[in-house]
């Protein structure tokens, strides 16, 4: 029997982009060892789709081995922590130990604006810089993967009160533009890469949606998918960092959320690239398409949506 493609990440809630993958390999016949922080009922459902699941932190040295060992191809991804760098570093070092020969690792496309002197006031982009750096390092057989925005972050995480109370997207975005991708379309790449990943070794591949525009003409989309009439109102940031953290996110990740929020102001996340039909033959879901999908949540008996990282 073949050995068993590593996923880490593969309870995730909102994004799910390792639940996802798990999923997608398991339904191509591919064996999967689905890596869990805690055996839950997330755990269980891995586990009743057909993947061994293991539980394991990726900051234990331990746990690691038992993760990694006896598997040749592994997906790498994280939450927003501010011990990002200590757990790829980590898991780098158990995985060139067992001789990984493939390694799909979750980035973000902000890094491809960034180099030894450019770099931004988001904690995570300069942790997710330095993991890339330590990974090209270390030798592996390595495949970065840069999505921009998660359309499950900013998107369905953060303008749904606003649009089930009164009809407007609140976001600090100026009129800057972006091109949100969705979990799903990133997971099919990923997915793509595990299936046979040895002619994408090296390469480094960009993630998004199928267009770019100002959030003024997502209101337009959403309208369209909700049947009903959503504005854009451009916020400042202060207020809403105030918010977020009085919804007891951490700071280490709103820091990185304003971040986010500044750049987009700026143009930085004015970003274009066909990476996700080039590698998957489909093309990745709009922002009209995404809200269709999710109107429940954008409804005004909806229960309020969970908060997530961004990327």
């Amino acid at each position: 029997m073949a050995n068993p493609i590593l996923v880490t990440g593969a309870a995730g809630r909102v994004g799910a982009v390792g639940r996802t993958v798990t999923e997608l390999l398991l339904k191509q016949g591919k064996p999967v060892r689905a890596m869990v922080r805690t055996e839950d009922e997330r755990a269980q459902a891995l586990r009743d789709m057909g993947a061994e699941v293991v539980v394991g932190n990726l900051l234990d040295l331990d746990s690691m081995h038992r993760v990694i060992a006896g598997c040749d191809t592994m997906y790498f991804s994280m939450s927003i922590s501010d011990a990002y760098l200590a757990a790829t570093v980590n898991t780098a070092a158990v995985a060139k130990y067992h001789g990984v020969k493939a390694f799909i690792n979750m980035s973000q496309m902000t890094i491809s604006q960034m180099s030894i002197t450019e770099t931004t006031p988001s904690p995570q982009h300069k942790l997710q810089w330095l993991s890339e750096q330590v990974l090209n390092w270390s030798g592996l057989p390595v495949v970065h993967v840069r999505p921009t925005v998660f359309l499950e972050g900013f998107f369905l995480t953060l303008t749904p009160d606003s649009v089930r109370q009164s009809n407007e997207i609140r976001l600090p975005f100026g009129e800057g533009k972006t091109s949100p991708v969705a979990a799903e379309d990133t997971a099919r790449v990923v997915a793509t890469l595990l299936e046979n990943p040895q002619s994408h070794i090296g390469k480094i591949y960009h993630l998004t949606g199928p267009q770019s525009e100002n959030m003024d003409f997502y209101a337009q989309e959403y309208s369209k998918a909700l049947g009903r009439t959503i504005t854009y109102r451009d916020i400042p940031v202060e207020p809403w960092r105030d918010g977020l953290l009085k919804r007891g996110l951490p700071i280490h990740l709103v820091n990185h959320l304003v971040a986010m929020a500044d750049l987009h102001r700026a143009g930085r996340f004015d970003r274009m690239s066909d990476d996700v039909l080039t590698l998957t033959g489909q093309g990745p879901l709009s922002v009209q398409e995404f809200v269709r999908k999710n109107a429940a949540t954008f409804t005004a008996s909806a229960k309020s949506a969970g908060v997530s990282a961004t990327k």
